[in-house]
């Protein structure tokens, strides 16, 4: 409920929510769509390279990403805002779109196809970031929110350390793909 005064001095409530509280939902919202597509990504990317030297290092990618996915969901209850399946379903509906890209080979994996997979993972990984840094300054703006914005910052650095993880596993891959003989 909203309560607004007009010019007479009356307060009146609406039901309906004030812009900034919708579109903090409809952004959080937009994120873990992302976040759901990333996480599904990352567990296919491990799954595909478990019992290569890369493959622990995806898991824990992986786990990670279903920690942060944890903490926006959360994060969105404590705000109130509610999830909206259609988009998470709209989110993992691209994520499997993604699949088909051209990778030189019709129906098995490449070389590329990990190559693509990872560059895709980090820039997922690098848009949550940037999200954590605006819920963080979100945090230190409106203290009536109830947000901790030392939290953001270690979920920041987090994203910034995957980030890098998944840029020197991608640099390899790219490195084997395309001087693959």
């Amino acid at each position: 409920m909203a309560q607004t005064t007009t010019a007479d001095g009356q307060t009146t409530t609406t039901s309906h929510k004030p812009a900034g509280e919708r579109l903090l939902g409809i952004y959080l919202n937009d994120h873990l769509a992302g976040s759901s597509a990333g996480l599904r990504l990352a567990r296919r990317l491990a799954g595909a390279h478990e019992r290569l030297p890369i493959g622990p290092e995806l898991r824990s990618i992986a786990e990670e990403i279903d920690e942060d996915r944890s903490v926006l969901i959360a994060l969105m209850e404590q705000l109130g805002a509610p999830r909206r399946r259609y988009k998470i379903a709209a989110g993992l509906l691209a994520e499997l779109v993604g699949r088909l890209k051209s990778n030189g080979r019709l129906v098995a994996r490449s070389p590329l196809s990990t190559v693509t997979e990872l560059e895709a993972l980090r820039l997922g990984v690098e848009g949550k970031r940037l999200a954590w840094v605006t819920l963080r300054d979100l945090a230190e703006e409106e203290p009536g929110l109830g947000l901790d914005p030392a939290r953001f910052d270690q979920l920041e650095q987090r994203a910034v350390g995957q980030a890098a993880r998944l840029e020197a596993m991608r640099l390899r891959a790219g490195h084997a793909a395309l001087t693959e003989r």
